[in-house]
Order: structure tokens, then sequence, then C-alpha cells
């Protein structure tokens, strides 16, 4: 399936373990907003378009599919994996440095977050309203 993007949809597959992929998904992610035309948005869509995408590359041995989406509702990332377990909102530990602070982070900007289980693996997802913020 090949990588895709037009002015309201990216698709791409991420490689196992290839975390030079974040920042790739990220400069995506700000150009599709600037073709949007909400790049007020772009700061907060990027960073925690960065933690479910290191999310799926650090804690599974698998590849991965990022899409985002935007609309007049707002924009829509999905990040989908093959790996059954679910990621679990943890709080984070002083001790643990920057470790732990993912899902706190999507929790606390994201306008809705969640988790849907597919027969192989699952999706994290987030959307941000069409604001500005």
């Amino acid at each position: 399936m090949p990588d895709q993007q037009d002015s309201s949809h990216l698709r791409r597959r991420l490689r196992r373990c290839d975390l030079r992929a974040v920042p790739e998904v990220r400069r995506a992610v700000r150009d599709l907003l600037a073709q949007w035309g909400r790049p007020g948005r772009s700061e907060t869509a990027e960073l925690l378009t960065s933690e479910i995408v290191t999310n799926a590359l650090v804690h599974t041995d698998q590849e991965a599919l990022v899409t985002a989406t935007v609309g007049p509702r707002g924009l829509r990332v999905e990040v989908r994996d093959f790996e059954a377990r679910k990621p679990r909102l943890r709080v984070p530990d002083v001790r643990d440095g920057t470790h732990g602070r993912g899902l706190v982070l999507v929790q606390s900007l994201a306008d809705a977050w969640g988790v849907r289980v597919h027969g192989v693996g699952k999706a994290v997802w987030f959307e941000l309203d069409g604001g500005t913020a």
C-alpha cells in the first residue's frame, strides 16, 4: 500500500522500529494543516502525533500505519499497529525521566482520543476540533 497525501488526507506506512519516521510524520501533519488553512493547531497536532507514532514504534515489534484526516469538524490522527496489547494510561514517575507521559499528554491536549481494538492489533487515535488554539 503506497503512502498517500492530498489536501485533506495523509496515509503512511511506518516500518518496524523506524524512529526516523517520527519527524517525517510530524512534518506531513504540519503540511496537512497548512493546506487545510488551520495551522493554529499544528504544534499540538504535531506533539500528539509524535507521541502516538513513537508509542507504536517503541512498544511493538511490528509495522504501523498512520492516517490523518482533516474536515469541517477538525483533525483526526490514527496509528494502527498489529500488537494486541492495549496501551495503558499511567501516572508519570519522576524516576522514569521522560517515559510514561505520552498518553497523559494525549488525554490532556486532545479534544477526544481513544483506542479501537481490531481483529489483529489496535488503533490509537486523537481528534482536535477545527478551532484555533
